[in-house]
């Protein structure tokens, strides 16, 4: 029989191998939620853009994308209230590739080296000139002609740079130095 030093040894010895054993399986709990969540955000995006799963890879830019996906447009806006397109740019460029960028769209476009259409790749803008002589609107090329952006009518969307109305209002694309 066991003495109670022991006992309490052994009790000891099980408590903790209890306990890692319990936080490995939650970290693979979690672990696999996260694989779930990604796979249908890729789902999800890779049909909204007409391409492959395996073609999307920045995971990071497609959740921000996502969680900010039908947020209403709002000139001057720049939270979850109502965000205007130049603020949807900054705060994509911020929180997914960790860059400061201007807060207009003129200035976003003083600032970028012009891109021709065909040459267009993820993160690079889209700037369009809508009822004006002057750009008015802009956006973030992601693959196959489609973009996301903060519409006056419907908020952040994806968008196709072959919808007759950006085929008539494109005025260039543009990569930030």
């Amino acid at each position: 029989m066991l003495n109670q030093n022991k006992l309490n040894k052994l009790i000891f010895l099980l408590s903790i191998i209890l306990f890692f054993s319990s936080c490995k399986s939650k970290k693979t709990i979690i672990a696999n939620k996260t694989n779930a969540i990604d796979k249908e955000l890729l789902v999800k995006y890779a049909e909204k853009l007409n391409t492959n799963e395996k073609n999307i890879s920045n995971i990071k830019l497609y959740a921000f994308i996502d969680d900010w996906y039908g947020t209403p447009y709002k000139f001057g806006g720049l939270d979850k209230n109502g965000i205007d397109c130049s603020g949807f740019v900054f705060k994509l460029y911020e929180q997914v590739y960790l860059m400061k960028t201007p807060r207009t769209t003129t200035e976003l476009n003083d600032i970028s080296s012009e891109i021709k259409k065909n040459d267009l790749s993820e993160g690079d803008l889209v700037f369009f000139k809508i009822d004006s002589k002057k750009i008015s609107h802009v956006g973030v090329y992601l693959m196959n002609n489609k973009f996301v952006h903060a519409s006056s009518k419907k908020g952040i969307m994806i968008s196709d740079l072959n919808e007759d109305f950006f085929v008539k209002c494109y005025f260039k694309g543009g990569r930030l130095k």
